[in-house]
């Protein structure tokens, strides 16, 4: 009986000891078959990145011309690595002006600000740009739609590269209305070639416009030395900053001030 018990308990734990050698194997199976998923849905967005730099380089030069064709849908590049390269740039443009500007953050860092600014935009603009142009009737898809807005950030890359380094209050204006503005129209002639009616053609274009300007604006004077510029521009930069010097004050005795007041009262 001892050794029929003994067999019965060893039997059990061999039993126990297959099953989780079954658990075992079936949880490596369902982990290697979510990383060849994970491959596959990587491989997914390959073709988004296929692109020859001859290309990126045209589509740069395409973005900041405006084409003025609205019988026809105008072509949009459905690659990614152009717009995703220019927001990087622009991240790498924003730390320079956050560094020459004595930018302080109080919660978190000037990357991490930077990367929240302008990824912020670039993906919180277009999905907003799509949802309208759904609802306006216009033929662009979200891959499209950050496509075009990416590669009209690089007018804004131009822009701030040459006001951040040259501290000119003019220059900047002019900048945001000849290149922020091509690249601005440019994007606009898209969408109007791809959108019927002129009400919808007018929402849609003008809420794209009015963002892609105001946020040129908003990074230059949030992260630019305005004052210290106009100074440099107005003084030169060889030119001691200005002081207060305290002027000194005669003292009155008191009684120049009697007789004083006295000729007053008199005089009434």
């Amino acid at each position: 009986e001892e050794d029929g018990e003994f067999l019965g308990m060893k039997g059990l734990r061999g039993q126990l000891g297959r099953q989780v050698a079954d658990q075992m194997w079936q949880v490596g199976k369902r982990q290697a078959s979510k990383a060849f998923s994970l491959y596959a849905n990587i491989d997914i967005l390959r073709p988004y990145f296929d692109v020859e730099p001859v290309q990126v380089r045209a589509r740069l030069l395409e973005s900041m011309i405006p084409v003025k064709m609205i019988n026809f849908p105008q072509k949009i590049a459905g690659e990614l690595y152009g717009p995703l390269m220019l927001v990087f740039t622009l991240v790498a443009i924003l730390l320079h002006g956050m560094k020459t500007s004595d930018t302080i953050i109080r919660e978190g860092t000037l990357m991490g600000t930077a990367i929240g600014t302008c990824f912020g935009y670039w993906l919180g603009v277009s999905s907003f740009i799509y949802f309208l142009a759904y609802l306006c009737n216009a033929q662009i898809t979200m891959v499209q739609m950050l496509s075009l807005l990416g590669y009209g950030l690089f007018g804004h890359c131009i822009t701030l590269f040459i006001t951040y380094n040259i501290h000119f209050h003019s220059l900047f204006y002019i900048c945001w209305l000849v290149v922020g503005g091509l690249s601005t129209l440019r994007m606009v002639a898209v969408l109007v070639s791809r959108t019927v009616g002129h009400t919808q053609r007018l929402i849609l274009c003008g809420t794209l416009a009015a963002l892609h300007m105001l946020f040129l604006l908003y990074l230059h004077f949030a992260y630019h030395k305005v004052v210290e510029g106009i100074l440099d521009t107005l003084e030169g930069p060889n030119m001691p900053p200005f002081q207060r010097v305290a002027r000194d004050i005669p003292v009155v005795s008191n009684a120049v001030l009697n007789t004083t007041a006295k000729a007053v009262a008199l005089t009434l």
